[in-house]
């Protein structure tokens, strides 16, 4: 039996919810599904393996990226805990998605984490979560999942929230940009999911390829990338009635 934990966590959030519920498996195999690069169809499971698998839910939905890196994986009956990390407005769609997409690979879903982190865009929400208070209530999720698997309880499928067709989700316009302090060191670009910075134009941005996800920001040595307050401010104004009151963890069997 081998333990993975399969991520997609631009800005580390998705990553510490991840490996506080992977804490009572004993040595894990990490895959980033932010590699752009990699050939996730040469990844082969076993039935027996155990795989945390989790994604931030981005307007109420898989990103596709993730998505479609996921359904490469040749999963073969692998026991799968399929998680969603949001920042405090709602997950909609998202775990019933990403169970389907699972499934559709070939997992089999032992359990369903919806969980919180901080916001990735308007860090004022959820912030400096997850805290002390959801590190105990995941560290309890994972020993209730870790005893279901090892008893071998596993339904394979979960009623989970959610509705069909998903939600429609086509992006939000706040795109981060490069400032005048840009080194042109070309982390951003090595480091961006889906492509969308040039590496021979490290300032620029790809609008379109763009998903918002935060990475260029969180990890530029420079503090270089940003985006329009104005715009984070009136985004902030919107969601500030549904993220005011606090989210609380939750896990299906």
């Amino acid at each position: 039996m081998s333990v993975y934990k399969i991520t997609f966590s631009p800005t580390g959030g998705t990553e510490k919810i991840a490996s506080r519920l992977a804490s009572v498996f004993g040595d894990v195999h990490n895959i980033d599904l932010t590699d752009p690069a990699a050939d996730y169809s040469r990844m082969l499971l076993n039935p027996d393996d155990i795989c945390i698998t989790a994604v931030p839910s981005f307007g109420g939905r898989v990103p596709a990226a993730a998505a479609s890196r996921l359904a490469k994986i040749q999963a073969r009956g692998a026991k799968a805990i399929a998680t969603v990390v949001y920042g405090n407005r709602d997950y909609d769609d998202t775990l019933l998605e990403l169970q389907s997409i699972l499934t559709a690979a070939g997992f089999r879903c032992a359990a369903a984490v919806a969980a919180i982190a901080e916001h990735s865009i308007l860090r004022q929400f959820a912030q400096g979560r997850p805290d002390t208070e959801d590190e105990a209530q995941l560290n309890q999720f994972a020993g209730q999942i870790r005893d279901v698997i090892e008893a071998d309880r596993i339904s394979g499928h979960i009623a989970l929230p959610g509705h069909t067709p998903y939600r429609e989700y086509n992006g939000v316009p706040i795109k981060p940009k490069a400032g005048r302090g840009c080194t042109s060191c070309g982390l951003c670009a090595q480091k961006c999911p889906v492509g969308a910075i040039p590496a021979d134009s490290p300032s620029q941005t790809d609008t379109k390829a763009c998903i918002s996800c935060m990475r260029c920001v969180s990890i530029c040595p420079a503090h270089a990338r940003s985006v329009n307050p104005l715009m984070v401010a009136a985004a902030a104004q919107k969601m500030k009635k549904s993220c005011q009151t606090r989210k609380e963890n939750e896990l299906f069997f």
